[in-house]
């Protein structure tokens, strides 16, 4: 192997273990705080990449951030994302002792990072509280080694793609009830991008819905016709 071999083989293990290091460190923070302060703690530090870009992912009003004046990220971006969000996950199942196989892939405009071949319930937690404060670091972890903004979107086990699944089955029959009742219905708080995907789903049934309150409490109302 050639010095300049060498030296690219030590830059790259150096910076895995790095990573592997940060995620060492944030799944201690992690583990010796309660799942909404691990959420709420770690928030503060990427409201601009998580918070806000999740907001542009609704779809329901003028009140949400607009975003189309940003640079769309690139394919090449996107998975380079997916790459070093990979990277950190992996540092996270085993500082956990966790086994996982790590799926990339590319959604739209946001790369989705996936834990897949294992039961990881304690890295989901109840209604995905755990899931969500790791999605944030993340997205952090990612942020660091670009200083860009990332949509990114981490899985564990399977429960966003379930998650969607339910939700889009939930739009659906709240938009046949309302249209039978002709009353306007408000469901439960839920995240901008769970809202995203009711929406959707009310849209499709010819239905209108819009978002209401102030997050963590936000959430949909289905409209009747007129």
């Amino acid at each position: 192997m050639s010095q300049g071999e060498n030296t690219l083989a030590d830059s790259e293990q150096e910076q895995s273990g790095e990573l592997a290091g940060s995620a060492a460190g944030d799944l201690a923070d992690v583990a010796s705080v309660n799942e909404d302060e691990a959420l709420n703690g770690q928030r503060g530090s990427v409201d601009a990449s998580a918070d806000e870009a999740d907001e542009a992912d609704e779809s329901d009003g003028a009140d949400e951030p607009d975003e189309a004046d940003e640079p769309e990220a690139s394919l090449a971006d996107l998975e380079q994302d997916g790459e070093i969000a990979a990277d950190y996950v992996e540092g996270l199942l085993d500082v956990a002792d966790l086994d996982g196989d790590i799926d990339m892939d590319v959604d739209g405009d946001r790369a989705v990072v996936s834990v897949v071949g294992a039961t990881l319930d304690e890295l989901v937690g109840d209604h995905g509280e755990v899931l969500d404060a790791l999605q944030d670091l993340t997205r952090l972890a990612v942020h660091r080694q670009t200083g860009a903004r990332t949509r990114l979107m981490l899985d564990i086990g399977g429960y966003r793609a379930q998650r969607r699944a339910d939700l889009s089955e939930l739009g659906a029959s709240v938009a046949e009830q309302v249209k039978r009742t002709g009353e306007a219905k408000a469901l439960a708080a839920m995240n901008a991008f769970e809202r995203k995907i009711v929406h959707d789903a009310v849209a499709a049934a010819g239905l209108r819905s819009e978002s209401e309150g102030i997050d963590p409490n936000r959430r949909v109302v289905v409209l009747p016709v007129g």
